[in-house]
């Protein structure tokens, strides 16, 4: 039965990513502006709802290392496994300029970030200093999309794209993000159930588990959604996805996190993981900033560090 449910759960993630990139592409056509901002923001901040919900548990839970622990991880695997796999199916192209700007703001984070971990714990005043930064990322956010709709009242049509439907009504759209932002977590949350009895069968360890199901748990709404973006030719909103999630886990997650409770930061994390994160988003600048298309050769690259970084983890 635990079989029957783990394949439910991945074909509920896929149906669901895929109505999330409909929803987000024909959003960002109603709305005038580019795919890539709704990415950043709606679809980012929808498909993080696993992470939020996990590290505000593990406090309450009186586990805070795992709040920390659980956003370096999705963080780690939305540039190695959430961009890598997908590009096994389909060339991830860097088109857009505005994807580079956003990729520097990620990068900004991730240092913020690793300054205040290096104060040894989050506290209410680093809580403070993330959440400000993210509400400062939102605001540029929208400030760029003001500036697109204006550029784009006297520009030529562009090319309808796959899935891009410029007359379907509101009602239809707000109906594909909802539909999307339910199913995504709760898909998830199926699938790792299912999988996490299974390995259970076949006598796995908790502690392997939790290392790894939970933790690529969180991290299957990024996936599912870049997947079938991939498949639907929006390379903006695969990447938007990744980068807008990694700002939002980072920022908004362990800002709000730092507000409920301390998290004290593990040394194990300082000496390896926090790093691994660091460069993990360092391997996605050279493609950003390079405008190197993410292939299926480089999929597969990707997708073999983050297996060296389990096994690293694990040893």
């Amino acid at each position: 039965m635990d079989f029957i449910y783990a394949v439910a759960g991945l074909v509920l993630l896929l149906v669901a990513g895929d109505m999330l990139v409909r929803g987000a592409v024909n959003l960002s056509l109603r709305l005038g502006i580019p795919a890539l901002i709704v990415s950043l923001t709606v679809v980012a901040f929808g498909t993080s709802a696993p992470e939020l919900l996990v590290s505000v548990s593990a406090i309450f839970d009186g586990v805070p290392g795992l709040a920390l622990g659980n956003v370096i991880g999705s963080n780690t695997a939305n540039v190695l496994l959430v961009l890598g796999v997908p590009a096994l199916i389909s060339t991830l192209h860097v088109i857009d300029n505005s994807t580079r700007a956003s990729y520097l703001q990620m990068i900004g984070a991730t240092v913020l970030f690793i300054l205040l971990a290096m104060r040894g714990q989050f506290d209410w005043i680093a809580g403070v200093v993330l959440l400000a930064a993210l509400f400062s990322m939102i605001g540029h956010a929208i400030y760029q999309a003001r500036c697109h709709r204006v550029a784009q009242r006297d520009a030529p049509e562009e090319e309808e794209v796959e899935g891009a439907d410029p007359d379907m009504p509101w009602a239809k759209i707000i109906g594909f993000l909802i539909a999307g932002l339910i199913g995504l977590p709760l898909g998830a949350d199926i699938l790792v159930d299912a999988s996490t009895n299974i390995a259970r069968a076949f006598g796995v360890s908790e502690t392997v588990i939790g290392l790894t199901l939970v933790a690529l748990g969180t991290s299957l709404p990024e996936l599912a959604t870049t997947v079938m973006a991939a498949l639907r030719k929006q390379a903006d909103v695969a990447f938007g996805n990744v980068i807008g999630s990694n700002m939002f886990n980072l920022l908004g997650i362990i800002g709000v996190s730092s507000l409920v409770g301390t998290l004290p930061v593990d040394s194990e994390l300082m000496d390896f993981d926090i790093w691994v994160m660091l460069g993990a988003s360092v391997i996605l600048g050279v493609f950003v900033l390079k405008r190197i298309d993410i292939t299926r050769l480089w999929g597969i690259v990707l997708s073999a560090l983050y297996v060296l970084y389990i096994l690293a983890v694990l040893s």
